[in-house]
């Protein structure tokens, strides 16, 4: 008994160390269909990701260099406290993470909290819905590229708006008490002051810091999406995806919903833009189910970004828990949106 405990301890312990081995064991063994799906993880972020989020990128980085948060801070303090409960300055990662993509807006709240812009639990609920899928991303990529139809994108972006400002509102009840707990200093702006703002003198300077950061983030996004693809295609090719698809499948039946989806949606799980891409390429009559599949997934993110967000928030004391729970909601009211849209407005019924 006791050598089982130990046993049992032993393996907890090396967890991580066994499921890395696992995983470097699989690149071996799979290394016939991984090599195909790396080099389609590569296209998908060279044609699809760095387009679509690295100009918006480098921009975030060059207003973090100006006083555009102060001036947000003065302008929106009026809006952003009652709809959210967070100060003024929070519309800065609201408006930036709506207009970029993931994972700005995370990045955005953690440096607030480690400059102390705004208060843990006000950083905690700007988590919970500013990191967010682009415009460019969604209308382009997804609407353009993926649907080959503009209005389907346009669509996915005004019920994902939707969702990330209905979850901002149910997040300002969290912790409504603990505002100024952590928060008794006064608000530290040295990191934009006159000597670290933007001017024709640093403006080189500041510039060549912006692309380098910016690349930083864009080839983090890289690697996630090549790892995932790389996990995807070992899952399909060890046939473990086919199985979950198999004991999910007769909810699907009774749901009246394609099993064809069920691989795409548990890919998208793990990587949105491969998700997506799968099921943006399934053929279905009833084609509202494959734009409020996508709804989901586009707002949801995946485990890709949920850990992309995590290596930047692990560097704060911000808890992800606002973040988790933000999604699953976002995810919920995108596609609830999503199904609305579609049934109210004759224009974007794309059913076949």
């Amino acid at each position: 008994m006791h050598t089982c405990k130990f046993f049992v301890f032993k393996i907890r312990r090396n967890f991580l160390a066994l499921l890395f081995l696992f995983f470097t064991a699989c690149l071996l063994i799979f290394s016939g269909s991984n090599l195909p799906a790396i080099k389609s993880g590569l296209k998908l972020w060279a044609n699809y990701v760095i387009p679509s989020l690295f100009p918006f990128f480098v921009a975030t980085e060059l207003l973090m260099h100006t006083n555009i948060i102060n001036l947000f801070g003065r302008l929106l303090n009026n809006y952003m406290k009652p709809l959210f409960n967070i100060s003024g300055e929070g519309a800065f990662a609201f408006i930036m993470g709506i207009i970029s993509g993931y994972p700005v807006g995370a990045k955005i709240a953690s440096k607030f909290r480690e400059n102390n812009i705004c208060s843990k639990a006000e950083c905690e609920r700007l988590l919970s819905f500013t990191n967010n899928s682009g415009p460019l991303f969604i209308i382009g990529t997804v609407g353009i590229l993926m649907y080959q139809n503009t209005t389907i994108g346009i669509l996915l972006f005004i019920t994902h708006l939707l969702g990330c400002i209905s979850v901002g509102f149910i997040f300002r009840f969290w912790k409504r008490n603990d505002n100024f707990k952590d928060y008794n200093k006064k608000k530290n702006y040295n990191y934009l002051s006159n000597k670290n703002n933007a001017n024709f003198a640093n403006l080189g300077e500041v510039l060549a810091e912006s692309i380098t950061n910016s690349i930083s983030i864009i080839l983090l996004i890289g690697g996630f999406v090549v790892i995932f693809s790389s996990i995807i295609s070992i899952l399909k090719a060890s046939g473990i995806l086919n199985i979950l698809c198999a004991s999910i499948s007769p909810i699907f039946n009774i749901l009246h919903i394609d099993s064809n989806f069920i691989s795409g949606i548990l890919t998208g799980f793990l990587e949105i833009t491969n998700g997506i891409q799968s099921i943006s390429s399934i053929a279905c009559k009833n084609f509202s189910i494959n734009l409020v599949i996508t709804a989901f997934l586009l707002a949801f993110g995946g485990i890709s970004v949920f850990l992309q967000v995590f290596s930047i928030t692990s560097k704060t004391d911000l808890s992800i828990k606002p973040y988790i729970y933000g999604k699953l909601l976002h995810g919920l009211f995108a596609a609830f949106y999503t199904f609305l849209f579609i049934q109210i407005f004759p224009f974007f019924n794309f059913n076949l």
